[in-house]
């Protein structure tokens, strides 16, 4: 209801409109007037914007929107901005525009033969409201409705069953809404067909040897370009080409410059479409030699070019140009060319036999004269040719869409450039613009004088020159609406204080520019020195006094009509600041209270904002450091806010405004940090006025960190540091910290320097008592009254100088070895204690007793052991041992003298007596005896074993430990032959093996399990009996059989064994009993037989008329048996 009620209100006011206009095409002038006034809805406070299009070849592409203030002072408006928003606001549906291609067409190249059978072409705009769509064929609209072959569906024309004869041309889209309509770029319809040779025989060619000779091709009808190739005697050996022999690719013949014997044939041409791919084959040409005597062979002759490029070719910027030279002549010619204004280009290639110039990516700088030159030694021919570059129209400044207010004038521009330089023509709602008395048009400017509403509409600049066109597009709004004033405009409140300048907005939204009028109460406003009119329509008063107070008013007025703004100025008295302490020291950790008061009229509400260095503070992320606490003092009059204020009268308020309330608000600072120094600002902001004041803190803390640290001389022990003082932090340093890092240190320690204490006017020192060639970094920290504060960064990296090594090895002892061996073992020297380069030990011994020292390097500083080896020396030899180190510096100390004993050796003989048992399936028992007189004594003994059947290098081992001289093997396999031997063994290695002993294991046990278990209970004892077990012939024999039984619920099981196939067993608790049956056999324990559950009673003896008999089997002579059997030997 709304939209049809506003739609009612323009139309009449657009039949008001005297000057006649012309209409949109299709629609009512008045109509068109309303469109534009509907446009003052939209929020455009800006007036010109660019249109995209899409930007292949031909067509405009996509540019940026961009806003500009309008100009409204100028007499002559130049097209100003339409809209003023972002990028998205192009695709805006809610704001009403004119179409803006989005896809125009391409050109289409249909092959006839297609199994589609149907072509289309692209066309969609983006409009509100959506647009509709016609199409162009060489100019002439098609008639959708009267052909069944043509749609449209969402701008695109599909053509079913196209047809050559009648859908070949140029194609163009139109698309149009209420705003206009504009025109696509050209597309081409073209369709592929390649037809056949003339079935006609070809004559045969009869040449002479050594003459030239041309096979024609006359290929058939064909849409677009072919290929061609030639066939020589039959398909597919073809003809190759060379420096004698050109097939050209622009009249598709075929030359050959000097016939041979071996030429003499049947030539075929075939030809390739280049869209579809299809080939066709000519008749063939017979090739003869004439053989009539000495004429048969031709003479030599000078060359004459038979193919050569055109005398002027003309090709698109970017594109690859292939220029063809050929000649015939005997000798064979060779074939060159040049540039004649310039050196060929550097990209140029030659293609076959240099017959084909290729110039790729051709550039403006490639044009010119190009020479060919065909030689040989009879002599030679030119040919030159002017090849020509050209380039497509493309833009440089394309239209914005623009609105102007009834009367303006309209000027825009288009520019485009393009080799030849292109021509300009204009399109207004998709038909062609000619100039008339209002409207002139010279070299891409529109010029329309006193826009009226008939020039409403979408425009198009069309830039072409023979090769192309590129179009751009805008629309133009004419403008009719009468002032307007934003809703939050209508009503205004302005407060300020004496002396301030009063400046009053008003800025109407009308069509034409409205005249403006100020009144004060209900009399004009006088302007004067201090009270002026803007340009602009706003209200200026400089240095307001108590009698600029009142109400104003502003009108706003045209030929449509007027609207109305007022503003209500209130004059207060200026408010006041005092912020204390001004300045203060504090120290870190302390707190402080700034009070910040402010004297200002009680009418006004205040609000205090606290700053630290021009930077709000932030009291929710400052960690509770900063609380701002607001404080009300008393005043001579209590009016709250300016609320209340409005309801009192101008006599009420004048009396008020002479009173005075003091406000304060206090910041509260705990447990100050160095950061928190700096100038604190308090401003006090009321509805009137702002002012602000500053007070300056200082904060003493621990000093901040010294500069950089520098490494002025290092020595073996020392370094020589400097470095530049830090910040103080209001208290003076008082002393220096000298720390290390090194690879060995845990972390950063403290230094010995010289001097020892470092006072705070220091700027260098010492690093005493460090360790030779050893990477450190050095760092300072600095200390006042306050504390230690942080260090500084750290120095260099920077190694001290080498020195002979001071640390002897620690540990020096003996280890086991082989006979005839001193094991002589040492804990390594730390790399921090090695004090250079080339660090090595020295290790020196002697037979306990004697002088002389036998001393051995040892090269690597990681070593930890040296074996001496003497066939001479006897076991367990005393030797005095010590251990020293060195470097490239020299020979560091040695370790204290100890003793150590040479190894006694590995053990001497093999161990005897050994025997071995089978004790299971899966078991193998050994035993031996150590021979005490075997020198070296074993730690343990070693047991190798393996199956009949495999070699000794293969056996598995088991080892004992210390004097243990059996051990069972385990996880064998059964009824198996083993082989075994017994080794002793200490550090120093093996001693001899014993001889080999054999020995199998025992069968597996019975797979067979005990069945039909029967049983008969009385009280608590339980009568079992079941059937014999029989083992298989590779199972161990039956030995006898074990009875387990357990408390259901408990996991130990208690055991009854018997030869038998019959027990008795006695439960001895209340419940029930789990009992199972085995067989035993010198391989183990067989397959248990199946559970049964028994019930366990308490009480007196039960007799054989109360005892239930229980059994597995159905057989009542089984039951028998069990009786039979059973009763001799159990009291019933």
């Amino acid at each position: 209801m709304q939209s049809s009620w506003r739609l009612m209100f323009f139309m009449s006011l657009a039949s008001c409109f005297t000057e006649s206009s012309e209409a949109i095409p299709g629609i009512p002038t008045t109509y068109a007037a309303i469109l534009r006034l509907k446009s003052l809805s939209s929020s455009y406070s800006s007036r010109t914007r660019q249109r995209s299009s899409s930007p292949p070849l031909g067509s405009i592409s996509s540019p940026s929107w961009h806003g500009a203030a309008a100009q409204q002072q100028q007499q002559q408006h130049s097209p100003t901005n339409l809209y003023h928003v972002s990028e998205a606001f192009k695709h805006d549906e809610s704001v009403d525009h004119g179409p803006v291609f989005i896809q125009e067409p391409d050109s289409v190249i249909f092959p006839v033969d297609s199994d589609e059978k149907k072509v289309s072409l692209g066309c969609q705009a983006r409009a509100n409201p959506a647009p509709t769509y016609k199409w162009l064929r060489n100019g002439t609209e098609i008639d959708i409705e009267s052909d069944y072959r043509y749609s449209v569906i969402e701008g695109s024309i599909i053509i079913n069953n196209p047809s050559e004869t009648k859908d070949t041309g140029q194609y163009q889209c139109i698309t149009t809404n209420m705003f206009g309509s504009i025109l696509s770029r050209e597309a081409t319809l073209q369709f592929a067909y390649l037809g056949n040779f003339s079935g006609r025989t070809r004559s045969a060619v009869s040449v002479r040897e050594g003459q030239g000779v041309v096979l024609m091709c006359s290929p058939p009808l064909h849409s677009p370009e072919i290929i061609y190739s030639w066939v020589f005697n039959e398909f597919p050996s073809f003809v190759a080409e060379d420096s004698r022999r050109f097939i050209s690719q622009e009249t598709g013949n075929l030359y050959i410059s000097k016939v041979q014997p071996s030429d003499v044939g049947s030539y075929i041409c075939l030809v390739k479409n280049t869209v579809t791919n299809a080939r066709v084959l000519s008749p063939p040409t017979p090739l003869t030699l004439r053989t009539d005597g000495k004429q048969g062979v031709m003479g030599e002759y000078e060359p004459k070019i038979e193919v050569h490029f055109p005398y002027t070719v003309t090709t698109a910027k970017g594109s690859t140009i292939k220029m063809e030279c050929f000649a015939l002549g005997n000798p064979v010619p060779t074939i060159s060319w040049r540039k004649v204004n310039g050196p060929n280009p550097s990209k140029a290639r030659l293609r076959k036999s240099q017959a084909v110039l290729e110039i790729p990516n051709v550039q403006l700088e490639d044009a010119g004269t190009y020479e060919c030159k065909a030689e040989n030694s009879r002599g030679r021919n030119v040919f030159r040719g002017q090849l020509q570059v050209y380039t497509y129209p493309h833009w440089t400044e394309r239209l914005n869409d623009t609105q102007l207010d009834s009367g303006d004038q309209l000027r825009w521009e288009c520019k485009a450039i393009g080799k030849p330089r292109p021509t300009y023509r204009w399109l207004k709602n998709g038909t062609p613009l000619w100039p008339e008395s209002r409207i002139e048009m010279v070299n891409g400017v529109l010029m329309i004088h006193s826009v009226n509403q008939s020039d409403a509409g979408m425009y198009q600049c069309v830039a072409e020159n023979k090769h192309g066109a590129v179009y751009t597009s805008a629309e133009l709004r004419i403008l009719a609406s009468a002032p307007t004033f934003l809703a939050s405009h209508l009503k205004k409140t302005i407060i300020i204080t004496k002396g301030q300048e009063v400046a009053v907005e008003c800025k109407p939204q009308a069509s034409p520019k409205p005249t403006i009028s100020w009144k004060k109460g209900d009399k004009a406003l006088r302007e004067n020195k201090r009270i002026t009119v803007l340009p602009d329509g706003s209200l200026r008063i400089l240095n307001a006094t108590k009698s600029d107070e009142g109400k104003y008013v502003c009108r706003g007025e045209n030929v449509f009509g007027s609207a109305e703004i007022t503003a209500s100025v209130f004059v207060k008295e200026p408010t006041r600041i005092d912020l204390s302490p001004k300045r203060t020291e504090l120290t870190v950790g302390e707190s402080i209270v700034l009070s910040c008061k402010a004297l200002h009229d009680p009418t006004l509400d205040v609000i205090f904002h606290w700053t630290l260095n021009g930077q709000p503070i932030d009291f929710e992320k400052e960690g509770g450091h900063f609380e701002s606490i607001r404080v009300l003092s008393g005043a001579r009059a209590q009016m709250g806010s300016l609320k209340r204020m409005a309801a009192q009268t101008w006599g009420e308020a004048k009396h008020l405004q002479e009173l005075k309330q003091v406000s304060s608000a206090d910041l509260m600072i705990r447990n100050i940090l160095l950061m928190h120094a700096g100038r604190y600002g308090c401003r006090v902001q009321t509805t009137a006025d702002s002012i602000s004041d500053e007070a300056e803190l200082l904060v003493r803390g621990p000093p901040g960190p010294p500069g950089v640290v520098i490494v002025e001389e290092i020595t073996e022990t020392t370094a020589t540091l400097s470095w530049t003082p830090g910040a103080d932090n209001h208290s003076p340093i008082t002393s220096y910290n000298l720390q290390a890092r090194s690879p060995f240190s845990l972390g950063w320690q403290t230094v010995k320097t010289v001097p020892e204490t470092i006072s705070g006017d220091m700027e260098s020192a010492m690093a005493v008592e460090l360790n030779p060639w050893v990477e450190y970094e050095f760092r300072v920290v600095a200390t006042n009254k306050i504390g230690t504060g942080d260090p500084s960064a750290p120095s260099r990296v920077i190694r001290t100088k080498e020195a002979v090594p001071k640390t002897a090895p620690a540990n020096v002892s003996g280890r086991s070895g082989r006979r005839h061996e001193l094991v002589i073992a040492w804990e390594p020297v730390s790399e921090e204690f090695q004090n250079g380069e080339g660090f090595g030990y020295i290790v020196a011994f002697r037979p306990n007793g004697t002088r002389g020292w036998k001393e051995k390097m040892v090269t690597s500083s990681d070593a930890s052991k040296f074996i001496y080896r003497d066939e001479s020396v006897p076991p367990l030899t005393p030797f005095e041992v010590k251990v020293g180190v060195y470097n490239n510096k020299g020979d560091g100390p040695f370790s204290p003298i100890v003793v150590i004993c040479s190894a006694e050796g590995e053990p001497s003989a093999a161990p005897t007596d050994v025997k071995a048992t089978g004790l299971s399936v899966s078991e193998i028992l050994i035993a031996w005896r150590h021979n005490k007189e075997s020198v070296g004594r074993p730690q343990g003994f070693e047991v190798g074993y393996w199956k009949d059947m495999e070699q000794e290098e293969a056996a598995e081992k088991a080892r004992t430990e210390g004097n243990e001289s059996s051990i069972i093997l385990t996880g064998l396999e059964g009824n198996t032959l083993y082989h075994l031997r017994v080794k002793a063994y200490n550090a120093a290695g093996y001693g001899p093996p014993s001889n080999a002993v054999r020995v199998a294991t025992k069968k597996s046990p019975p797979s067979q399990a005990p069945s039909n278990i029967m049983w008969i209970q009385d009280g608590s004892h339980v009568s079992l009996g079941w059937e014999p077990v029989r083992p298989l012939a590779n199972e161990s024999d039956v030995m006898g059989y074990k009875v387990l039984f357990r408390q259901e619920g408990h996991s130990n099981s208690q055991v009854i064994e018997t030869q038998k196939t019959s027990a008795v067993v006695l439960l001895p608790d209340v419940g029930v009993y789990i009992i199972e049956v085995r067989a035993v056999s010198e391989g183990g324990d067989g397959t248990p037989s199946s559970q049964i559950r028994v019930p366990s009673f308490s009480g007196g003896k039960v007799t054989s008329s109360q005892s239930s008999l229980h059994t597995f089997s159905t057989s009542s002579s089984t039951v028998t048996f069990l009786l039979v059997l059973m009763v001799p030997s159990t009291s019933w």
